[in-house]
């Protein structure tokens, strides 16, 4: 079942340090060596402090030379300015760049979302995929940003400093690398527990971030019916959930910090008793042990940092596990049998044989078929949830048949290329959207280039002007969040005027005039019959008085048409259409 298909997500393995190394790090790799570049001057630079305190000990101090101690001095201080220098220039290069790498996938993941097929958001929260573009790709600074090279600078210090170390003494050094080689093996064991609680943490996130999407967006509901308990309630258990959620990676990351300072801290003290007993013998020079002291903190710092940036590592990681999923379903356009592309579309659309399931062995259509010639108007009645929504969303593409097809002018509209085929199609829904701006904005949102003239056209046609002339800023007065500031029956002609003006060779009017009083609708009926006007028209009405001059009815009941004709000829039959009619004459 190819609309089912389309929901399943293709199987893929977590995304890898490998992974990540090919298609994030190297494209990036000028960037990334030139940072590996400046943090290794960096760190050298760091070096020349514990370096020079040997010498400061061992000979200038106990030879009083003062031109040494000067240019000693003058040798450390430049070292710690280009310590500085590089360290500002690492910090403003690759945390720049990974906030542009950040733009760059947020974009990315967000036009592969609007590629996918309707059936994807219709099970999908919309503040859950807001959740995925804006926070998953957040980790990504932490591959290309300061956390990498820092890593790969910090092994470059520690095993710089592990030399001169070893140089020193290496039975101290070796005593260090036991505790060292301990915390290692518990960091790696912490790294794979955190991993699934970061994916976890994704997870959680999008849903809390969805549930809050949807009470600010249905205030009014909830208001209406006293609910803000129950939704602050539902709010709650979800932060708690994200709550435990962070104590478990805290926890672990807690874990792993302790360890390391009561490790690293058992071979300091080592270090104090056996450089204490060498210079007592006068094997090392009270140079050497301040020397390696210093150099140990070198050593371990970059270590304990490693635990810090490895969370930071699989945080990313895990952000990435969940995007890569969403990279690799199937847009809906995607599909490699859409190779028909449509120059021109006259508009005769035919159903042959077509069911419909939106659930495995729950068909909603059985084996549809009518013919809806170029210029035609078909209207679909019926009871609700008969089928002709469904069969709405199927003209418009939103959905795909389980069996049968549908063709457009004679081509079988699931081989024609989706863009070829909307770019001629306008829909004008029940629940129609707006989106918060002007008047304006909105109906020019299918052609932001139309001239002032084609917008004029579209605003008288849909009588737009009939509430636009009273308001102070006209056709840019602000609408609000979907539209809020106005009332029904204006937010169906804005919708109207905007079909109107993307000039469409099919038209698909879903209950357009629900929202509309008596004298509105009178008008918007005058304008609908001038865009339907050599239009193939599909409309959805239940106010039946609105289709008596469609070209043909369809009555749909039960997933079925069980009856088909124009006004005339259904009223003639005495069936279920004359049921339907003779019962709204009567309210």
């Amino acid at each position: 079942m190819r609309h089912l298909a389309e929901k399943q997500e293709k199987k893929k393995p977590k995304v890898t340090m490998g992974m990540a190394f090919k298609t994030i790090i190297w494209p990036k790799r000028k960037l990334v060596f030139t940072g590996l570049i400046l943090i290794v001057i960096s760190r050298l630079a760091s070096l020349v402090l514990p370096w020079k305190s040997k010498e400061l000990l061992d000979d200038v101090i106990p030879n009083k030379d003062f031109e040494g101690l000067k240019h000693l001095l003058i040798f450390v201080g430049l070292s710690i300015l280009v310590s500085a220098v590089t360290s500002f220039l690492l910090t403003r290069i690759l945390s720049v760049q990974a906030q542009f790498l950040i733009s760059e996938l947020r974009a990315k993941v967000q036009k592969k979302v609007l590629s996918l097929p309707i059936s994807f958001f219709d099970n999908t929260k919309s503040g859950a995929l807001v959740s995925r573009i804006m926070t998953d790709v957040e980790g990504v600074r932490n591959l290309i940003g300061t956390g990498l090279v820092q890593m790969v600078g910090g092994t470059i210090t520690a095993v710089i400093s592990f030399v001169l170390l070893v140089r020193i003494s290496w039975e101290m050094t070796l005593f260090v690398l036991v505790p060292v080689a301990v915390f290692g093996l518990v960091a790696l064991k912490a790294f794979k527990y955190i991993r699934p609680i970061f994916r976890k943490r994704g997870v959680i996130n999008a849903e809390v971030t969805g549930r809050l999407t949807e009470t600010l967006g249905g205030v009014r509901v909830i208001k209406a019916f006293n609910a803000e308990n129950q939704e602050n309630k539902s709010f709650e258990e979800g932060v708690d959930r994200l709550f435990q959620n962070v104590k478990k990676s805290l926890t672990a990351t807690a874990l792993m910090t302790s360890s390391s300072a009561f490790l690293l801290g058992l071979a300091s003290a080592g270090i104090m008793g056996i450089g204490g007993y060498k210079i007592m013998n006068g094997t090392l020079s009270t140079g050497d042990f301040i020397s390696f002291t210093l150099l140990l903190g070198f050593m371990i710092a970059p270590i304990v940092q490693m635990s810090n940036i490895g969370s930071q590592l699989t945080e990313a990681l895990a952000g990435l596990d969940r995007t890569e999923e969403l990279m690799n379903m199937t847009a809906e356009a995607d599909l490699e049998d859409r190779v028909i592309e449509l120059k021109s579309i006259k508009g005769d659309i035919v159903f042959d044989q077509v069911s419909f399931a939106y659930e495995e062995h729950k068909e909603v259509l059985h084996n549809i078929s009518f013919s809806a010639p170029s210029g035609s108007v078909t209207a679909l009645v019926g009871s609700s949830g008969s089928g002709k929504s469904t069969i709405a969303g199927l003209t418009a593409t939103f959905l795909n048949p389980l069996s049968g097809k549908i063709t457009i002018d004679g081509e079988d509209l699931s081989k024609v290329q989706l863009s070829s085929y909307r770019k001629n199609l306008g829909v004008v829904l029940q629940d129609e959207f707006l989106f918060e701006g002007t008047i304006r904005e909105n109906i020019l949102f299918p052609r932001p280039n139309a001239t002032d003239e084609q917008l004029v056209r579209a605003v008288n046609a849909a009588y737009v002007n009939e509430f636009t002339d009273r308001f102070d800023d006209g056709l840019d007065t602000m609408i609000g969040e979907r539209g809020v500031k106005l009332s029904g029956g204006q937010r169906q002609r804005i919708a109207i005027a905007r079909a109107i003006l993307a000039d469409p060779r099919v038209i698909i009017l879903d209950e357009a005039t629900s929202n509309l009083d008596n004298e509105s609708e009178a008008l918007i009926q005058k304008s609908l019959a001038e865009l339907m006007k050599g239009r193939t028209t599909f409309v959805i009405a239940h106010r039946l008085s609105t289709i008596k001059q469609a070209t043909q009815i369809l009555v749909i009941e039960q997933g079925n048409i069980a009856e088909q004709g124009n006004h005339d000829e259904l009223i003639a039959k005495e069936g279920r259409y004359h049921e339907l009619y003779t019962y709204q004459s009567r309210i």
